[in-house]
């Protein structure tokens, strides 16, 4: 009797997706190996405050083709952002993004409500600024109170688009839900009482999922995962471990860390969020970032590459010109009504010099975020991973080492965000304990002399510019 094998099955595939600020990113991956096989993308609107339907026609149109190959899905979102909706799922209002600032003082009234910094920080893990859903609610209540009253449902930007996959009830994760300021990290678990001190009245929440778990399925049999926050997801994508940073460059900064133990900061410099794998992920969030690059840039009438070439040419310390880059308000330090301060311009001051105080403006608020976060966790830094769309520049990657004063570790360019979303529904596919082992990401080392003088002048800048 002839025998024939039969072939290997098919591998599974998961699609993960970053629905950012900017677009919704979309990769399909083999569930087993983590290798991207395809991949799509959609921009979506400019602004702080959006219609949140235009991000489920982007995540339609990126996942065109992909979602209908894949096994499992998790989508992963920009944090914080305000889905308030009423009892036909229908938005009150445009979704108020992480970055609208309008909120800054109802933030400081709920953290005198909740009884200051320290109280705010013990509850729900941090002190809140205006990037938190919360302050938003409380912005909606005071400036917008027929909208306010029509809301019974308060989603994320990433539950919003995992409903639109399930049609079903509305799912979130626990690093997503900590950046509410309704939600206690210590006790991982929501505080529904906090909502409605925002709000002025009680609303239906999203069940939390574990990230190994099944969340729900799509009409079509895809299984679908809790999905995740955005820096938890890169987190994840990377699979960094204790003694990793991470920063970002991208819309905003960021300076994230894995902490095995709840972190919160009354002083308000580090949020402590939790992370996708049951731990927590300290974080420092920066409101500017690349486009510190591209104003400097488009003052100069360049390009980002010709940007790079020049900033190079400039000697550190640019010849004594220093920029304070809060353009758009800032985070942290928490000064939403700032704007940005150049000092040492003189008439012997080149484009290049303008081009390097760009780029070391940049990399010092990212150093001032690394210190905060080691000070606020105890936790020595091992390694600096360098990630995000500026993370590319050559003249970031060089000039990194020297401001943070220690080699920086740049990953290949990659969409890690969905990278962790695909990671998370594979796990959640798998049934496994533990996130599926992919190989890690090729990467660069940069080392370069310290340049301390660089962080003396623009930290005294910062510190004689508080307003």
């Amino acid at each position: 009797m002839a025998h024939t094998s039969n072939p290997d099955p098919l591998p599974s595939l998961v699609l993960g997706v970053d629905s950012s600020t900017q677009s919704t990113k979309a990769v399909l991956v083999n569930a087993s190996t983590g290798r991207i096989v395809d991949s799509g993308t959609a921009r979506h609107p400019d602004g702080t405050a959006v219609d949140p339907r235009a991000w489920l026609t982007a995540f339609d149109e990126a996942t065109a083709g992909l979602l209908e190959r894949a096994d499992a899905v998790a989508v992963g979102g920009q944090q914080h952002g305000m889905v308030a909706l009423d009892d036909a799922g229908t938005p009150v209002f445009d979704a108020l993004l992480w970055n609208d600032t309008r909120s800054a003082p109802a933030a400081q009234d709920l953290i005198d409500e909740m009884g200051g910094p320290a109280a705010c920080a013990e509850a729900v893990g941090s002190v809140l600024v205006a990037s938190f859903t919360s302050t938003k609610l409380r912005w909606l209540r005071d400036h917008e109170p027929d909208a306010a009253a029509r809301v019974r449902r308060v989603l994320l930007p990433h539950d919003y688009v995992s409903r639109h996959l399930t049609g079903g009830d509305p799912f979130t994760d626990r690093s997503d839900a900590s950046g509410t300021g309704y939600f206690s990290t210590r006790e991982d678990r929501w505080r529904p009482d906090l909502v409605e001190l925002a709000l002025g009245h009680s609303v239906d929440l999203p069940r939390v999922v574990p990230s190994h778990q099944v969340a729900d399925t799509t009409a079509g049999g895809v299984v679908v995962g809790a999905g995740t926050g955005d820096n938890a997801g890169a987190a994840l994508g990377l699979d960094l471990q204790p003694g990793d940073v991470v920063v970002s460059i991208g819309t905003s900064g960021v300076a994230s860390a894995i902490s095995m133990v709840p972190v919160s900061d009354p002083t308000g410099s580090v949020t402590g969020f939790a992370d996708a794998t049951g731990r927590f992920l300290p974080l420092v969030a920066t409101i500017n970032a690349a486009r510190i690059l591209t104003l400097q840039a488009t003052l100069l009438g360049v390009d980002h590459d010709e940007l790079s070439r020049l900033a190079l040419a400039a000697p550190p310390g640019a010849h004594g010109l220093t920029v304070l880059p809060y353009y758009d308000g800032e985070r942290t330090p928490n000064r939403p009504d700032a704007t940005g301060t150049w000092t040492g311009l003189t008439t012997s001051t080149s484009r290049e010099d303008v081009a390097r105080a760009a780029v070391e403006a940049l990399l010092c608020s990212l150093a001032d975020a690394v210190d905060h976060l080691a000070a606020a966790s105890g936790q020595p830094t091992s390694r600096i991973l360098l990630i995000g769309g500026a993370a590319q520049n050559p003249a970031v990657q060089q000039i990194a080492p020297a401001v943070l004063g220690r080699p920086v570790t740049v990953p290949d360019p990659g969409e890690y965000v969905a990278r962790g979303a695909a990671r998370q529904a594979a796990w959640a596919l798998s049934g496994a304990f533990e996130p599926p082992a992919w190989p890690e990401v090729a990467s660069t080392i940069f080392e370069a002399a310290s340049t301390p003088d660089v962080r003396a002048t623009y930290g005294h800048l910062r510190d004689q510019n508080r307003l």
